[in-house]
C-alpha cells in the first residue's frame, strides 16, 4: 500500500473523504443467500409466469403497496427484501403507470442488497408494444443508478414459450447474493423445455468443467466456485504457472493440465486429458487472457497479434476440436461454453484497442456459436467483467484505481467471485434457455452500453 493510499484510509483521510462525499461503499450480500426481508410480487396483468416460478423456488411473497398521486410515497413500514414485477402482459404506454405505482413505494423500502427484478416479454406486436418493451430497459437502468445500500435492479426478457422451469435459474440468480455485482442489466431467456423444476445448491455435481487460466485471480476463483457447485475441475494454464495451478487443482479436488492454449494441439490435449479418465466435458470456461496495453499509435504487430491470439483466436481453435462429437473427451450434448468478454470490449477503453477488439470478438463469438450449437442443446454465453479487484488491478496507481472503483452504481470494485458466480449460473443445467447472451458483471459501470 503506497503512502497516498495509506493516507486516504487513515482516520484523518477517511474523515476528509467523507466530507468530500466519498462515503464508504455498501457491503454486498454474496453467495447462495436470499434477501432477509419480505419478497413482494407485483403482477401487472393476468400472467402467472413469475408467481409460478417463485413457487418453484419455494419463496413466499406478499402483495405490493401501490402508490397514489401524492407528494410522498406510501411506505412499507419495514425493509423489504425484493420487489419482483411480472410485466409480461405490459404492452401500452398507459400501462407503464402501473409499473411506476408499484416501484415508487418500494425504492426507499429496500433493505441493503435488496433486489428489483422486472420480467417482461420479448419485443413483439405493434409499434407501441415494442416501444414499451424497450422503455422497460431505460427504467431498469435508471432505477439501478438510483437505488442505495447495495440494492440492484435487473430486467429479464422472456420468450412467449418460456415456462417457469426455463425462468427458474435466472430468477434464482438475480434474487440471490450470487448476482451482487450485476446491476442495471438486461438479458433474455428463451423456451428450452427445461425439465429442471428446483434450484440446486450443487447443479454441477459430477460434471467435468474445463477452466483455462485457472492458476490465479479470476480463473482460480471460477474453479473454486464451480467446485463448490459440485463440478469436477480440469484446470488449465501455462507451464510457468504450474505450481499455482497445481495448488488450485489440489484445493478443489480437480486435475491440472499445463499447456499453452495458443498451441495448435491445445484442444486435442484437453480432450485427451479428459478422455484418459473415461469422461467427457460438460462445460468449457475460456478465462485465459492477456493484456498488452498501449495507445494504438504505439501498438506494433506483435503486441496486437499476441492479444488477439490468446484472447480470441485460441478459443476458436480449441472450440472447433472440443465441440467435435467424434473426438473422445470432447463436449457432450447439452453442454456449455462460457467466454470472458469485458466492458472494455463493449464500451471501448483508451489504450486497449487490441484488448477491446479481442473481448468484443468474444461477445460476437458466443452470439455466432449459439444458433449453430442449438441442435445439440449446447449453449454459448459470455460474461463481461468491469473493474474487478485482483492482483493485476492492485498495480494500477491509487487515484486511478479509486476512480475505477467509484465509477459504477455500487461505488466499489467487484470481486473475482462475482464473475465466477455469473459463470456458474450460465453453466447450470437449468439455464438452458439462456443462449448467445453477454452478461455484464460490472456493478452497472457508468460508461458504456
Amino acid at each position: 500500500m503506497g503512502a497516498l493510499e495509506k493516507l486516504f484510509y487513515s482516520p484523518v483521510g477517511h474523515a476528509v473523504s467523507t466530507r468530500a462525499g466519498l462515503t464508504d461503499p455498501p457491503t454486498l450480500r454474496r453467495g447462495r443467500t436470499w434477501p432477509d426481508g419480505t419478497m413482494v410480487l407485483a403482477p401487472l396483468g393476468a400472467s402467472t409466469l413469475v408467481a409460478d416460478t417463485l413457487d418453484l423456488l419455494g419463496l413466499e411473497t406478499s402483495d405490493p403497496i401501490v402508490d397514489a398521486p401524492a407528494d410522498s410515497p406510501p411506505g412499507y413500514g419495514s425493509r423489504i427484501g425484493a420487489l419482483v414485477i411480472d410485466a409480461t402482459d405490459l404492452t401500452t404506454i398507459v400501462g407503464l403507470e402501473d409499473l411506476r405505482a408499484v416501484l415508487r413505494p418500494a425504492v426507499r423500502a429496500l433493505e441493503g442488497s435488496g433486489r428489483v427484478v422486472i420480467v417482461a416479454r420479448e419485443p413483439s406486436g405493434n409499434w407501441e408494444s415494442k416501444s414499451v418493451t424497450r422503455a422497460l430497459d431505460g427504467i431498469n437502468r435508471t432505477i439501478g443508478k438510483e437505488l442505495r445500500r447495495g440494492a440492484t435492479s435487473n430486467l429479464v426478457y422472456v420468450s412467449a414459450d418460456a415456462t417457469p422451469n426455463d425462468l427458474l435459474s435466472t430468477l434464482g440468480f438475480v434474487l440471490q447474493g450470487r448476482s451482487a455485482f450485476v446491476d442495471g442489466q438486461t438479458w433474455h431467456v428463451g423456451g428450452a423445455s427445461s425439465i429442471v423444476d428446483a434450484l440446486s445448491d450443487q447443479p454441477l455435481k459430477d460434471r467435468v468443467i474445463v477452466v483455462t487460466g485457472a492458476a490465479r485471480g479470476i480463473g482460480a476463483s471460477i474453479a473454486r466456485i464451480l467446485a463448490r457447485d459440485g463440478a469436477t475441475i480440469v484446470g488449465v494454464d501455462i507451464p510457468a504457472a504450474g505450481e499455482s495451478l497445481a495448488g488450485v487443482a489440489n484445493e478443489v479436488g480437480g486435475t491440472a493440465l499445463q499447456l499453452d492454449i495458443t498451441a495448435d494441439d491445445a484442444g486435442a490435449a484437453i480432450a485427451e486429458h479428459v478422455a484418459r479418465r473415461g469422461e467427457r466435458i460438460y462445460g468449457v470456461v475460456h478465462c485465459a487472457g492477456i493484456t498488452r496495453d498501449k495507445m494504438l499509435v504505439n501498438t506494433d504487430a506483435e503486441r496486437w497479434g499476441s492479444v488477439l491470439d490468446v484472447n480470441l483466436a485460441a478459443q476458436i481453435r480449441m472450440n472447433e476440436v472440443l465441440l467435435d462429437p467424434a473426438i473422445p473427451g470432447s463436449v457432450e450434448d447439452g453442454g456449455r461454453i462460457v467466454g470472458i468478454a469485458s466492458t472494455s470490449g463493449l464500451a471501448g477503453n483508451k489504450g486497449q484497442t487490441n484488448y477491446a477488439a479481442s473481448k468484443a470478438g468474444v461477445a460476437g463469438l458466443v452470439e455466432a456459436m449459439a444458433p449453430d450449437l442449438a441442435d445439440r442443446r449446447i449453449t454459448a454465453n459470455a460474461v463481461a467483467p468491469g473493474f474487478i479487484e485482483t492482483a493485476m488491478t492492485a498495480r494500477i496507481p491509487f487515484i486511478q484505481r479509486e476512480i475505477f472503483r467509484r465509477s459504477n452504481s455500487l461505488s466499489q470494485g467487484g470481486q473475482p467471485e462475482d464473475v465466477a458466480e455469473a459463470i456458474g449460473y450460465l453453466l447450470d443445467p437449468a439455464s438452458a434457455g439462456v443462449n448467445g447472451q453477454v452478461i455484464r458483471v460490472c456493478g452497472q459501470n457508468l460508461v458504456g452500453a
